[in-house]
């Protein structure tokens, strides 16, 4: 017979009962019902002991005293407690009254009023008068820690300890939004940075001959001719991260700031090859170190530039990483900086020609709405040496113009009165001249005029005005190059000389004395005078030398000065020279308007009646019969 598989049941534990254990968790339950039970207890006993209390005023206590109502009493520091012999109706048998000093309690019993002492618990005054203090310090503390690691590009209390990071701006790939179409005017510049483009597009294609790649170019150029821009573009069209910053942002109060920041931005740029590093304004960084500076050797600036120096020698030509600088003082950069291996091109970006002004005007009319009538060409051809950013002045300028006229378009003469007004100034309406002034003026200004029209190869007369305009100016007579120069020769600069003193040379002839409005035309006349004699060598007495006291940059600008190299004999010499150009210019401008003197009144007439005469206006008053047989 089959025998059946039943559970066996559990065996009692050995020296136990046999009866199961209870759970674990039935255990926890348990505890918990009897602490709350506990805590019930508790609770009810001090609210019981609390409610059968009775507090009362120290006068009751001494009444209860004398009515012998009170069994026991328990005196404490401030209080005392009493036991009443029988409970109160309200079920209260303990009263609690705060005490008093018993000469003033025994003064007060006499008049038989209410009188109780109250203490003042002091000590959470006495806690927060530490406390805030420190609270406060901290807070400030804190505000101010957050505020320097703000400033020093970190978040947070991280920030204090990043103020050795780069602060670099990112451009990641094509977010720069610049093209080498949006950059116009500078072909030859750009002709050059394509190839830095095709090397950050295609590494391997010029390696494969075995050349390498520049390491670094570095863009030249005066203010405003697209540096910045063109460094930009570059970055647009190769597609690659783009660090941007300026050569003043590496030096800090601290020392060893902008070696670090230096070592942090090559680091950066290394991690995210190919990628181009751009800094702007690099003379503030490079400026030439000096043979024995203060601090020996150990200034900051000096510290950044080796740092600089190092990282650029350091480049791996695998890295794919190229570096830009801008700069429009390269003669004060150190020399090490534009060795080769370091700096190996220098791209020249010059003031913008005709053609390439025309080109700039095309990129920056496409923002406004242009009259279809307007000829480019003529606004170009009044802008001469006018930058990039001097043409996107003027476009603004003629469309604000247009605006607050409410024009539909922005024609011609809008553009005419923004080379006006930049050239020039504003117009000075509200500044009222007597009669006298106006005729002074308005000779003046007419002797430039007819002087200038007169001579050859001087430049065309577009406009003469005795509006004043800017600061000082109380008339203006507005001269347009028909064409772009880039040499003068001396009898073109003596030519431009007597244009220029034909201003004074009027007053005097008209009225026999000198004004003070000829002072910027004696300014800039002898200005060309001494450069003539000092710069040009245009003297014969004193030969082809140069004798400037101040080198000239590579961009024509005023350089550093440097020591007188000639004698006192030599310096008498130039000062009687310049003094003879000039005089010898004066004397030009009044022969010519002495034979021209009716075309002087006449002009200086209508130019009264009218304020403004115009190229056209001009070009009839010469050729009237009259004038011209007076003249």
């Amino acid at each position: 017979m089959a025998s059946e598989d039943r559970p066996t049941p559990p065996s009692p534990a050995p020296g136990g009962t046999g009866k199961p254990k209870l759970d674990p968790k039935a255990q926890i339950h348990l505890g918990y019902w009897l602490l709350a039970i506990t805590l019930l207890f508790l609770v009810q006993s001090l609210w019981t002991s609390y409610s059968n209390v009775q507090t009362v005023p120290y006068s009751e206590f001494q009444t209860y005293l004398k009515d012998g109502r009170i069994k026991e009493v328990v005196i404490g520091e401030q209080t005392i407690t009493g036991t009443l012999k029988t409970p109160e109706a309200n079920g209260k048998s303990v009263i609690v009254a705060v005490r008093v000093e018993p000469q003033l309690a025994s003064e007060l019993q006499r008049y038989g009023v209410t009188y109780s002492q109250q203490y003042t618990n002091t000590w959470l005054s006495d806690i927060l008068s530490w406390v805030l203090p420190a609270l406060v310090f901290v807070g400030v503390w804190f505000f101010l820690v957050r505020k320097f690691a703000d400033k020093a590009g970190g978040m947070g209390m991280g920030g204090f300890m990043s103020i050795g990071k780069s602060r670099a701006k990112v451009y990641m790939e094509a977010r720069t939004g610049v093209t080498f179409a949006d950059v116009a005017g500078v072909d030859e510049a750009k002709a050059e940075l394509e190839e830095v483009v095709d090397f950050l597009k295609n590494p391997q294609e010029h390696s494969r001959l075995g050349a390498r790649p520049p390491k670094g170019v570095l863009l030249v150029g005066p203010p405003g001719v697209g540096k910045t821009l063109l460094a930009r573009a570059v970055a647009g069209e190769a597609g690659v991260p783009f660090f941007s910053i300026s050569g003043s942002e590496f030096v800090e109060m601290f020392v060893g700031v902008g070696a670090a920041r230096v070592r942090d931005l090559f680091e950066q740029a290394r991690e995210k090859a190919p990628a181009i590093i751009f800094i702007d304004e690099l003379d503030a960084l490079g400026r030439a170190r000096a043979a024995a500076p203060f601090g020996g050797g150990l200034d900051e600036k000096e510290q950044t530039l080796n740092q600089l120096l190092v990282e650029l020698d350091g480049f791996d030509s695998s890295s794919s990483i190229v570096i830009l600088a801008a700069t429009n003082r390269p003669e004060i950069l150190d020399p090490a900086l534009l060795r080769a291996g370091r700096f190996d091109r220098q791209v020249l970006v010059e003031r913008p020609d005709k053609i390439g002004r025309i080109q700039i005007l095309k990129v920056h009319v496409r923002k406004i709405h242009l009259d279809p009538a307007v000829d480019l060409e003529e606004v170009a051809a009044l802008t001469p040496g006018f930058s990039g950013a001097d043409l996107a002045n003027l476009v603004n300028e003629a469309a604000l113009l247009a605006t607050r006229e409410n024009a539909q378009t922005v024609t011609l003469s809008y553009f005419t009165r923004a080379v006006e007004r930049i050239v020039a100034g504003l117009e000075k309406k509200n500044r009222l001249l007597n009669p006298k002034e106006r005729e002074i003026v308005a000779h003046h200004e007419m002797g430039h005029t007819i002087v200038a029209m007169s001579l050859p190869g001087t430049d065309a007369v577009h406009k003469v005005s005795i509006i004043p305009r800017g600061i000082g100016s109380l008339g203006y007579t507005i001269q347009r190059p028909t064409e772009d120069r880039y040499l003068m020769t001396r009898e073109e600069l003596q030519n431009k000389m007597a244009v220029l003193m034909g201003g004074r040379a009027a007053e005097h002839l008209v009225y026999g004395h000198w004004s003070t409005g000829a002072a910027d035309d004696l300014a800039k006349v002898t200005d060309i005078a001494r450069s003539m004699v000092m710069r040009y060598g245009m003297v014969e007495k004193l030969g082809g030398v140069s004798l400037e006291e101040t080198q000239q940059s590579v961009l024509g600008t005023p350089g550093l000065p440097h020591e007188r190299d000639y004698s006192e004999q030599t310096a008498r010499e130039i000062d009687c020279a310049v003094r003879d150009l000039v005089n010898e210019a004066f004397n030009r401008a009044q022969d010519i308007l002495q034979q021209k003197r009716a075309i002087l009144e006449e002009g200086a007439r209508q130019l009264l009646e009218k304020e403004t005469l115009s190229e056209d206006e001009l070009k009839a008053l010469l050729a009237s019969p009259q004038t011209a047989a007076a003249g």
